[in-house]
Parts: structure tokens; C-alpha cells; sequence
């Protein structure tokens, strides 16, 4: 009798067991040293993510090394009803010494019917956490994350732009596993045959036919390269020289794609979700003090599919909310043990109808806990904004770039920022002005540096170059009464800017430019290009750059 009604409970356990082992939906792991202890001994805290059909938790194992003492806590990060279920294991490890170590995953088989043949899954990583010679501390993996599942019509273009963010300034590069390794980094690594991939780790997809949908298995190597020749010091002594061709450690990155039917529209909007603003741009760096929110709001629309959800990667504790149609909000709150770490972010919207499935294209931000450096710090990272300054009876357009001043709110304010390295601690504003025929003495610019371009006709658009210190004048944004505004803006994520300028710059911004007065495609093309060529022509730039507007819609 016992035996009977023990036997149907032991099936039921297996049945789930070998369910989640035939679904898996891939892995990826990141790992911050923390403490040297006084012994020798390091502490480093591994992330990693375990995307199954079913939300469970699984562990890695020893691969070679000492591996060490573990202490673990883990949480479901998101999840697809009835798909796809990604949590997140946070394992911290003592480690006898800072030699480096291999962690493996291999076990059950993922999801059925692949399209490039992967059965069995098997992940590895190289933990690597020797004293590096140009930063003197434990070498850091890349930062990245990713989605269980994204999706692609057959019929469309679409780029997937992996997150690459290394907190040592590496070089980070992306190559598919290689099963012929001493490591044996998969099983198999045939790579998906409708996927191209780059070394900066942008996964591009091309129109196939339709005998090509389906599932198939991504199984890439993340690696990070330092930018000269380095020492690695274990507590032993001992040293290994790592050049600009040597990796020091290495993660997977592993999950499904879906190449589904095709769309009636490739265009974003239509079928396919498309970001608008605040959305923060792709690979935006964020910042996020200890024990304050952090806010993401994320808008999209499909003006024929109907958007269904939000889908996300990141620290398993972040928090949802849908704030109206296409409208999200993620919240996450860093705790004090991740002040210092930077942690990855990466989402989709999905849209749904009928019984077809539409993703947006794939975004990641990267969040660095702790305050915004201040202009303090000469390779302090600068928040790119837009500005407008409106004189009585003038039109100005300005954008400007300056330095960030960082106040305790900081965080909640310039969340969507975009920063970009800076070599100077000045500004520098880019300032387009439409005076009237008739100027008034109140239509000069207060700004005391700046340089004028005159103007020899009525109702012409003069460009300004202006410098201006690191701390403008308190009258230098000034807006007096009666004036019309016209402004140029664009949220802090939507700017990108070059590092130190040189003859091979290529610089893209996108704007948006609204006006109470009509502003014709001939204007922007003739008027404003041509006078921002001349003026940066003026100012040292070879005379053949080219400026050319990349795309403008009306709103």
C-alpha cells in the first residue's frame, strides 16, 4: 500500500524535472571581486541568470581550480506565461587564493526542434581575479545581459546590440563558442545560419526564406581584451603578461531565437513596437546611489498590433509597473553590498495579433551604483542636455554640452542620461539664432564669450560657436516675457557624442525641432546645415566633412 501511493509522487517529480531539463532557454554570467582578505583568500560575487520553460534554480560546478566555498540567494527576474521563465542566482564564493578558476553548466537539453540542431546545453566561464598591473585591483568580467527568447520576423532587417560594458575599460569582443577548446564551451556550438555576428557584438539579421523559421540556439563567448600590455599577479608572486591579443576571462552568453512568420510591415510602429521617447537610448550608462530608486520609464507604440508587455533582464529584485498603454516603469533600488558595481539592464516590448508575436528591437542600459562623477575629476564622464535660450523677439536653438553638477537628487533627475567621455573641463555651445529684420538691443545672446557670425541680411540664421567656462552665468539661460519659443529637443539619451575629435569622427545626433512657425525640410537642409558646415569649417575642420540630415518626420 505504501508503495502504491508513493510510486504516482516519484513519477510526478521526475515528469517535472525532465520538463524543465528539456527546456532550457540558455545562461549568462558576470562576476565583481570584492574583498582580499588578509590570508590571501578573495571574495567574488557571481551573477548569474538560468532561463528554463518553468521558473527553477539550478548551480554551476568546479570546472578546474579551487573553486572554493558558495552562499547563495536567488529570485525570478521575469517571465513569458507558459514560455519562457529567466531567475537569477546571486553566488558568493571564498576562494583559497586569486588564482583563476572554471565554472561549467551542463546538464538537460534545450528547447525543442532547434532549427541549427543543439540538443544538449553547456556553458563555461573563466573567472579570472589576479591583480591587474594598470588598474591594481581584481580583474572584472564584462557587464551584459539578455532575454530568454527575442524575436524576428523572417522578412525584416534587425540588428540585436548586445550590451559590452567592461568596468575596467577592456575591449570587450563576442565570438560563438567553440566546442574543439581544451574547455569544450558548448555542446555543440553550430552557430544559427541566419545570424552574422561581429567582434563588438552586434548580432545581425537578414531577410530569409521561410523555411528558415523557427527556434534557434545562440551560444556566444563574451571576452575582455585590456587596450595595452598587462601583468596579472597571483598573491603567490607569480606573473603572466597579457597583450592586446590575449582575453582574461571570458562568459557565456546563451539564449533562443525565434525567427516567427512573416510581418506585413517591417516598419517600427506599425507590427513592430517602436521606442519613443523617454525610452533611454541603447547602451546608455545610468547612475543609481545606494538605497534611492532608480526609475526607467519605457514608452512604445504599434499603431496596428496591440502592445502586450514589457519584457526584461536584470537584477531579479527590480520591479515592474505599467503606467498606461505602451507606458512601463522599472524600479530598481541597489542595495550598499553593490555600491561601486555596475549592473545590466536589457529589455523588449512585445505586441501581439491574432496569434503572431512582434519585439521590439532589443535595448540594454548599463547602471552603475553610486553618485554621477563631478566636473571634479578630469575623465569625469560629461551628461549630454539641450538647453534653450529665448531673448525678446529672437528664435534660438541651442544645444549644449556640459559637464554634470551632481546634487543628492541627482539620480532621479538625469536618469536617462547618456554620458560620454570629456578631455576639457569648458563647454562648448552650439547655438543657432533666427533674428528678425529688426533686432532689438535685448536680441544679443548674455553670454560674454561667445563669437558672432554677422549677419548681412535681413531675417538671416546666424551660427554661434561659444565657449564658455565650466560654470555659465546665472543670466546666461535667461528668458524675458513676450518672447515666441522655438526649441530643438531631444532627451538626454538620444545624444551621442565623440570622444576626442579627430579627422575619422563620424557624429550622429538625433533631434526633434518644434516650432510655433513653420520650419520647412529646405530650411533645415539649405539654411541650418550649410551654416553649421561653414562655421565648424571656420573653426579648424577639414572643409569636405559632410553633414547630412538622416531621417525627419512631422509631428
Amino acid at each position: 500500500m505504501i508503495f502504491t501511493m508513493s510510486h504516482p509522487l516519484l513519477l510526478l517529480l521526475l515528469l517535472v524535472c525532465s520538463s524543465q531539463a528539456s527546456h532550457f532557454y540558455g545562461t549568462v554570467m558576470t562576476y565583481y571581486p570584492k574583498n582580499t582578505n588578509a590570508d590571501g583568500s578573495v571574495t567574488v560575487v557571481i551573477r548569474y541568470k538560468l532561463n528554463f520553460h518553468n521558473c527553477g534554480f539550478n548551480s554551476w560546478t568546479c570546472l578546474s581550480g579551487n573553486c572554493g566555498s558558495e552562499t547563495s540567494v536567488q529570485g525570478t527576474v521575469d517571465e513569458e506565461s507558459s514560455i519562457w521563465c529567466q531567475t537569477e542566482i546571486i553566488s558568493t564564493r571564498l576562494v583559497p587564493s586569486n588564482a583563476p578558476f572554471g565554472l561549467v553548466f551542463n546538464g538537460g537539453n534545450w528547447i525543442r526542434n532547434t532549427q541549427n540542431n543543439i540538443v544538449s546545453w553547456r556553458a563555461v566561464t573563466l573567472v579570472e581575479l589576479r591583480n591587474r598591473s594598470d588598474t591594481g585591483q581584481a580583474n572584472t568580467s564584462p557587464q551584459t545581459t539578455i532575454l530568454p527568447a527575442v524575436r524576428v520576423p523572417s522578412n525584416c532587417q534587425r540588428d540585436f546590440n548586445l550590451l559590452a560594458f567592461d568596468p575596467d575599460g577592456d575591449e570587450v569582443r563576442c565570438r560563438y563558442g567553440n566546442d574543439t577548446s581544451p574547455l569544450n564551451e558548448c555542446n555543440p556550438c553550430t552557430p544559427p545560419s541566419v545570424l552574422s555576428l561581429s567582434s563588438s557584438c552586434t548580432l545581425s539579421f537578414s531577410p530569409t526564406i521561410s523555411s528558415n523559421e523557427g527556434p534557434y540556439v545562440v551560444q556566444l563567448v563574451m571576452e575582455d581584451f585590456p587596450r595595452q600590455t598587462i601583468n596579472l599577479t597571483q598573491t603567490s608572486g607569480s606573473e603572466e603578461v597579457k597583450t592586446t591579443f590575449d582575453a582574461i576571462s571570458k562568459i557565456p552568453v546563451q539564449f533562443a531565437l525565434r525567427v516567427d512568420p512573416v510581418a506585413p510591415s517591417c516598419t517600427e510602429g506599425l507590427y513592430l513596437p517602436k521606442f519613443l521617447p523617454p525610452t533611454p537610448a541603447n547602451r546608455a550608462q545610468l547612475y543609481a546611489p545606494v538605497s534611492q530608486t532608480l526609475e526607467i520609464n519605457i514608452s512604445a507604440v504599434a499603431n496596428i498590433s496591440n502592445i502586450s508587455e514589457l519584457q526584461f533582464s536584470g537584477p531579479h529584485n527590480i520591479i515592474e509597473t505599467t503606467a498606461g498603454e505602451g507606458q512601463f516603469i522599472l524600479r530598481w533600488t541597489p542595495s550598499e553590498s553593490e555600491n561601486g558595481e555596475s549592473h545590466p539592464i536589457c529589455f523588449v516590448v512585445q505586441a501581439e495579433l491574432n496569434s503572431a508575436k512582434y519585439h521590439s528591437e532589443f535595448r540594454c542600459v548599463i547602471v552603475t551604483v553610486g553618485n554621477e562623477p563631478t566636473p571634479s575629476t578630469p575623465t569625469t564622464n560629461p551628461t549630454t542636455i539641450l538647453s534653450t535660450t529665448t531673448p525678446q523677439n529672437t528664435t534660438t536653438f541651442s544645444s549644449t554640452t556640459t559637464p554634470q553638477t551632481t546634487t543628492p537628487d541627482a539620480a532621479s533627475t538625469t536618469q536617462n542620461s547618456t554620458n560620454v567621455p570629456s578631455t576639457t573641463a569648458n563647454t562648448t555651445n552650439f547655438n543657432l539664432t533666427t533674428t528678425p529684420q529688426t533686432t532689438t538691443p535685448n536680441a544679443t545672446s548674455p553670454t560674454q564669450t561667445s563669437t558672432n557670425v554677422p549677419s548681412t541680411t535681413a531675417n538671416t540664421t546666424n551660427f554661434n560657436l561659444t565657449t564658455t567656462p565650466q560654470t555659465p552665468s546665472p543670466d546666461a539661460a535667461s528668458t524675458t516675457q513676450n518672447s515666441t519659443n522655438h526649441s530643438v529637443t531631444a532627451p538626454k539619451d538620444t545624444i551621442t557624442s565623440p570622444k576626442t575629435p579627430s579627422n575619422q569622427n563620424v557624429v550622429a545626433l538625433r533631434m526633434r525641432i518644434s516650432s510655433t512657425s513653420p520650419l520647412s525640410e529646405d530650411d533645415i537642409r539649405n539654411t541650418i546645415i550649410q551654416q553649421i558646415k561653414d562655421e565648424l569649417v571656420k573653426r579648424g575642420l577639414p572643409s569636405d566633412i559632410s553633414l547630412r540630415l538622416v531621417s525627419s518626420e512631422e509631428v
